[in-house]
């Protein structure tokens, strides 16, 4: 449709109707986030103007996520070092979180970006805009979420070759962080992201994942990123065995996924929210089928919506006694 002007016979100007399409018109319910927008590339006032644009397109249903960044290459293509990639996150997460959520103008100068009286032109949809820091295993994106008071995602799946991270000690470092800052830190907006596969049987699901996970960590960490994904003791056709056995990866049945999480609550003191990592570890129909096992049989066991469901069945098979007199 073209949005340019025309002109009746009259010489009046007839200015076209049209409606600009919203994220909201397409997803009345999902929640969407960045995952994450890496912080020392990008200039924390565009950070800011982007994910407020974004926040009013999903009417108050975005979710920033930011990083550090992790990936050599990334950061000499754009000619940073990566010694100083830490500070820079924490200069930027700095003026990102005041830009957004503060009223008051802002003025800053580091040695990659400068700030003059800035001050943002739309406030958040709601209250506020959810901010989410990244951390894989160093205490610095735990430390930072304390010291802003922001949410954060923590990576429960190291990669191949490195032991699982102490998610509890993770966020003691962020509490501790939080309280010297005058902030609290909230369990239910914690998110801890891990690979999930639901199979018909723990047989069957380890079988279902094992090429797709061998061919991840032999061509991608090992092969392209030059990385020792060996473990001491376990040999490299067992190392999917192994991540499983240290809850890196959520891999069995319906029963042996409740349990993987029930133990990741347990490990951590407990957490907001799971988010599956999602891998092409098995083929698309498979895993679309492992998605629809988490949807009906993992999550109501912790949502609580089958609860009564599960309640009277149970009270059944205590009590059917006293009704197979009534049978006839």
């Amino acid at each position: 449709m073209s949005l340019s002007p025309s002109i009746n016979p009259r010489g009046a100007i007839r200015i076209p109707h049209f409606r600009i399409p919203t994220l909201s018109n397409q997803f009345k319910h999902a929640t969407l986030a960045t995952g994450v927008a890496t912080l020392p590339y990008h200039h924390p006032f565009m950070v800011a103007s982007r994910a407020l644009h974004l926040d009013h397109l999903t009417r108050g249903r975005f979710v920033l996520g930011v990083g550090a960044g992790s990936i050599p290459v990334d950061a000499r293509t754009l000619g940073i070092e990566m010694t100083d990639i830490r500070a820079m996150m924490g200069e930027s997460l700095d003026a990102v979180v005041h830009l957004i959520n503060s009223d008051e103008r802002i003025t800053r100068k580091t040695s990659w970006f400068t700030l003059n009286e800035a001050r943002m032109q739309i406030a958040p949809f709601r209250d506020k805009l959810e901010i989410v820091t990244a951390s894989v295993g160093s205490p610095n994106s735990m430390r930072l979420a304390g010291q802003h008071g922001i949410s954060v995602v923590s990576f429960g799946a190291p990669r191949p070759g490195h032991p699982p991270v102490d998610l509890g000690k993770q966020w003691k470092y962020a509490e501790e962080s939080a309280a010297e800052n005058g902030n609290t830190m909230d369990r239910s907006t914690w998110r801890i992201t891990v690979p999930v596969y639901v199979g018909e049987n723990r047989k069957q699901a380890i079988a279902d994942v094992r090429e797709g996970y061998d061919r991840w960590t032999s061509q991608y960490w090992r092969d392209l990123r030059g990385l020792n994904i060996s473990i001491d003791g376990v040999r490299d056709e067992h190392l999917l065995d192994r991540s499983i056995e240290l809850g890196g990866a959520l891999v069995g049945s319906v029963d042996d996924v409740i349990a993987g999480i029930e133990n990741l609550i347990d490990i951590t003191g407990g957490f907001g929210k799971l988010l599956v990592y999602a891998q092409d570890w098995a083929d698309w129909d498979k895993t679309k089928r492992s998605y629809e096992r988490l949807a009906r049989y993992v999550a109501p066991h912790f949502n609580g919506s089958t609860r009564r469901l599960n309640e009277s069945m149970d009270w059944f098979k205590e009590n059917r006694h006293t009704f197979s007199q009534l049978t006839p």
